[in-house]
C-alpha cells in the first residue's frame, strides 16, 4: 500500500485497504465466535464478536500490515480454562481463524468460476486480491510457530510428552525461527522458505476449485 500511495495509485491503495480489512476481520471474528461456542465469553465481553473491522484493528500491527504487507490484527482475548475441553477447543478456536479465510477464498473462487460476480473491473480486482490475501493469511497462520495459530494446533495434536517438548522448544526459539523465515529471503532470495511453502499450498488450493492452472 505504501508503494501505491507513493506512486499516487489511490485506487490500488483502496483495494488493498478493503482486502486487508475483510481478511483480518473474518479471521478474528471466527476466533471470537468459536471461542464463545466452546464456552469462553472473554472475546464477547471484549466486544470482539463483531464484523466491525475497527474492533479488530491494532494501531501498530494493522497499520504495518496496511503499509508494508506484514503485520497483525488485535489478538482476540481467550481464556482456555473456560473451554469445555481446554486442549482440543484451544486447537479448534485457533484453527477457525485460518479456516475462515480458506472458506471465504473458496466461496469467492466458486463465484468467480461460475461467473456470479459482476464483471466490473474494480470489483473483480478486489475479489482476486481478497482470494490471494485470504489464502496467504490462512496458510501463513498454520505455520506451527508462536504466536501463529499453527502452534496451538500442533500443541494439541502431539502426544503429551512430545507436546511438552514442543512447547519448551518453540517457547525458546519459535519467534527467532519465524523472524528468520520472514527475513531470510531479503538477505538471499534462494532462502525463501516461506515462498517454498506458500506457493505450492496456494496453487493446490486453486487447483481444487478451478482445475489445473
Amino acid at each position: 500500500m505504501l508503494e501505491s500511495l507513493m506512486k499516487g495509485d489511490i485506487d490500488q491503495a483502496i483495494l488493498w485497504l478493503l482486502a486487508v480489512a475483510i481478511a483480518i476481520t473474518i479471521h478474528e471474528f471466527a476466533h471470537a465466535v468459536s471461542a464463545l461456542a466452546a464456552g469462553d465469553d472473554t472475546a464477547k465481553r471484549a466486544g470482539r464478536v463483531t464484523l466491525n473491522p475497527l474492533a479488530h484493528y491494532d494501531p501498530v500491527g494493522s497499520t504495518f500490515f496496511l503499509l508494508f504487507g506484514f503485520g497483525w490484527a488485535k489478538p482476540v482475548p481467550v481464556n482456555p480454562r473456560n473451554f469445555r475441553n481446554p486442549r482440543w477447543h484451544d486447537a479448534l478456536v485457533s484453527f477457525w481463524g485460518p479456516l475462515s479465510n480458506m472458506l471465504l477464498a473458496a466461496i469467492l473462487l466458486l463465484l468467480a468460476r461460475f461467473q456470479l460476480i459482476p464483471s466490473a473491473e474494480r470489483l473483480m480486482a478486489l475479489v482476486l486480491l481478497c482470494i490471494q490475501l485470504n489464502l496467504v493469511l490462512a496458510f501463513f497462520n498454520l505455520i506451527p510457530l508462536p504466536p501463529l495459530d499453527g502452534s496451538h494446533i500442533m500443541k494439541a495434536i502431539l502426544p503429551h510428552p512430545q507436546s511438552q517438548m514442543y512447547v519448551r522448544f518453540v517457547g525458546q526459539w519459535g519467534m527467532f525461527l519465524l523472524l528468520a523465515i520472514i527475513l531470510l529471503p531479503r538477505i538471499d532470495p534462494r532462502l525463501d522458505l516461506l515462498g517454498w511453502y506458500l506457493n505450492p499450498a496456494i496453487s493446490f488450493f486453486f487447483r481444487i476449485f478451478l482445475g489445473p492452472l
